[in-house]
């Protein structure tokens, strides 16, 4: 009995030592407008993984964005552009969130119909593939959680601060013994309309803006000469 009891306090003893799982919540929202406005979310680490990411110098404002522009330059789509880059450290939570813009027609692209006046947008999603290393030891592999097409993703909606509901695109996996839950969402314009997503790509569309009514106004042409009639009339009389 006794040999039987210094066994398993040798066995709890070796279990303590091991490393433990780490056990976070990870979350990407990404809202689109004319560009996508990103945040990556990583919740609730354990203090030691949390206290080596913010060492980390490899992790910084610029890895996840630099990270993605890369992946899609071995893919030959180049026409990738960044937009502001920012990272936040909450202590008492133990949280980390990166935020930044991604534009550029490899990733959106939009035309104009003329003939409904409505803007068609197309949205390329497979950016999120990639994996991020957080620390040497801890890495999300977005890639393959998220390898699932947004075409058979949850339609579903999504409040903004102002209560306002917007279409999205929803996808979340389970919890594994290295980490909590994993959600990805894609937010929509409040006013989309014809939302669809064909395998990676969504495609959708928006009432015109007030540029787009204006330029394309058959009295936009009168106007103009107008105007340059009344300069040249000015000008002639201070001559």
């Amino acid at each position: 009995m006794k040999k039987l009891a210094l066994t398993l306090i040798f066995l709890t003893l070796l279990l303590s030592t091991l490393a433990v799982p780490v056990h976070a919540s990870v979350s990407v929202e990404t809202t689109i407008r004319d560009t996508l406005n990103i945040i990556y979310s990583f919740e609730n680490l354990d203090p030691t993984t949390y206290d080596e990411t913010v060492a980390n110098p490899q992790f910084n404002t610029s890895t996840i964005p630099q990270l993605i522009v890369k992946n899609l330059e071995k893919r030959g789509l180049i026409n990738v552009n960044k937009g502001f880059e920012t990272i936040t450290y909450d202590n008492a939570t133990k949280t980390i969130r990166a935020l930044f813009s991604l534009s550029g027609s490899d990733i959106i692209s939009l035309k104009l119909n003329r003939t409904t006046m409505r803007r068609n947008y197309e949205v390329i999603t497979e950016w999120r593939k990639i994996q991020v290393n957080l620390t040497s030891s801890f890495s999300v592999d977005f890639a393959q959680r998220f390898s699932e097409p947004v075409a058979n993703w949850q339609k579903t909606s999504r409040e903004d601060d102002e209560g306002r509901s917007h279409p999205a695109f929803h996808y979340e996996t389970a919890d594994t013994n290295s980490l909590g839950s994993l959600s990805f969402y894609f937010i929509l314009p409040e006013n989309a309309i014809n939302v669809q997503a064909q395998e990676d790509t969504i495609t959708f569309e928006v009432p015109p803006y007030f540029e787009d009514i204006l330029l394309n106004s058959p009295f936009l042409p009168l106007a103009v000469l107008i105007i340059v009639i009344a300069i040249v009339l000015v000008y002639r009389k201070i001559k």
